[in-house]
């Protein structure tokens, strides 16, 4: 059995597929009918893989690119339940390149947010992707904060991260005019970019290098392929089929799972552990008025709270020009919720029954209703945002977008801070890795995840 590793979703562009009888180039592709994976002038109900791939967003979409870079004889290909890649984590965060001060000396998120930063400048060069390396101000607004702030900066520090240095109030107004603050730590190396265009150049790499991408393919099972006699070939070389709610199925030798907020579904579905549960948080942003957007030049942070995850209502100037503000964190009543009154009985029920949700909301509960009230009344949260740049009145706000961020918790309502991948053990589980929580920061770290996935790929799978 494999130990936990606490490491750290245009058009299907299906180059290359493996049958039974070898792979059928990209001049024979076609179309066909309903329920069939089709290329060239035959219809097929079943396509074959050394690897698949579950979830076309970031982390899958960079995970894919370098396993298919690093084995190019292999015949890989990508899932995604949407119609297009990268709609939901990928397509709806702030954006921001993150240096990596945040995370636990030593932990996963540490290490990979560090190196992945870097990748991720390196790539956006190469391929000519819109970026800006705005920085980022930490602001300390309480003498209470200046502790935390302090400590803060040594972790960054620890972390590796580049340029870091405290700063006073003059050098505060050098950097954001209209921000006040008492202290705050310079983090020139944060930077802002579009995310769902860097997973699809990912996209782009991966099917040029004859990668496979089928959308429209929402996983409903994983399992031991049926064998039969015209068959037997075939699945004995791929024995696990990956099933759709269609009734289409792909056939592969592995699995990767990459599949963000159904990550536990997907595991358990496997056959492997369904823990940790994955509790979806909404976070709405508001919009500044683009009139106010004087207001701020790079990214304004709040001192965090070292016992949650989220980073605080914090502003973040967007390569289009505008500036989000935001978001909060609020339970999302269904995994891709993005309205306040989007609901799922299932996936309420799941929160109630499977996770230790309750047990979270009892030690948070002031937290948690306070978030609730910043979410229902806008005043609220432009008092909080008056905290760093006064001049911001409830006029100068629009309400904006929101996202939903997939947290792992485990049973005792704690949140499970760090990367995590895992397998299981059986016929299914010996074949399959699952990228289980990863969350922020993961689409600054997903180059240097994908590095690891390949790595442990390579190792699991004996590549």
């Amino acid at each position: 059995m494999w130990p936990t590793l606490r490491y750290l979703g245009t058009a299907c562009g299906l180059a290359r597929c493996r049958f039974a009888g070898g792979f059928l180039p990209a001049s024979e592709r076609t179309t066909g009918g309903p329920g069939l994976l089709c290329w060239g002038d035959r219809s097929f109900s079943t396509s074959s893989f050394d690897i698949v791939i579950v979830g076309g967003g970031i982390v899958g979409l960079a995970s894919a690119r370098t396993l298919i870079l690093k084995h190019p004889g292999l015949s890989i290909g990508v899932v995604e339940k949407e119609k297009d890649l990268a709609l939901h984590q990928t397509g709806r965060n702030s954006g921001v390149i993150h240096s990596g001060i945040y995370y636990k000396p030593e932990s996963l998120k540490a290490k990979l947010c560090v190196e992945g930063a870097a990748l991720i400048y390196e790539y956006c060069k190469l391929k000519g992707i819109p970026y800006r390396q705005c920085g980022k101000l930490i602001v300390a607004v309480e003498q209470e904060e200046i502790p935390r702030l302090r400590a803060l900066y040594e972790r960054g520090l620890q972390n590796g991260v580049q340029g870091l240095r405290l700063i006073q109030q003059e050098d505060i107004k050098k950097k954001e005019p209209y921000c006040r603050g008492l202290m705050a730590i310079d983090c020139p190396y944060t930077g802002i970019v579009n995310y769902q265009q860097v997973a699809l150049s990912f996209a782009q790499d991966f099917q040029a290098a004859g990668g496979s991408i089928l959308k429209d393919f929402e996983v409903k099972d994983i399992e031991i392929a049926n064998e039969s006699p015209s068959r037997s070939k075939d699945g004995m070389n791929y024995p696990i089929a990956v099933k759709n709610t269609k009734g289409e199925e792909v056939h592969c030798r592995y699995v990767v799972t990459c599949a963000g907020l159904h990550s536990d579904r997907i595991s358990e579905l496997s056959g492997c552990s369904p823990d940790p549960q994955i509790v979806p948080f909404r976070g709405d942003y508001l919009l500044l008025k683009p009139e106010k957007g004087y207001l701020v030049n790079g990214n304004i942070y709040p001192v965090p709270d070292s016992r949650f995850p989220f980073l605080g209502v914090h502003f973040t100037p967007k390569l289009d020009g505008t500036v989000w503000l935001g978001p909060n964190a609020v339970l999302a009543f269904k995994r891709e919720g993005y309205r306040p009154f989007d609901f799922s009985a299932r996936d309420v029920m799941e929160i109630i029954l499977k996770s230790g949700f309750l047990k979270m909301l009892l030690q948070n509960f002031s937290f948690g209703a306070n978030e609730m009230y910043k979410a229902c009344f806008l005043s609220e949260t432009v008092k909080h945002l008056q905290k760093f740049i006064p001049e911001i009145t409830t006029s100068d706000v629009l309400r904006g977008p929101a996202g939903v961020r997939a947290q792992a918790l485990d049973r005792n309502g704690n949140l499970v801070d760090d990367f995590v991948f895992d397998g299981g053990a059986g016929e299914i589980g010996d074949r399959v890795l699952h990228v289980r929580n990863a969350p922020s920061p993961a689409a600054t770290s997903s180059l240097a995840i994908s590095r690891m996935i390949a790595e442990e790929a390579q190792q699991r799978f004996k590549l």
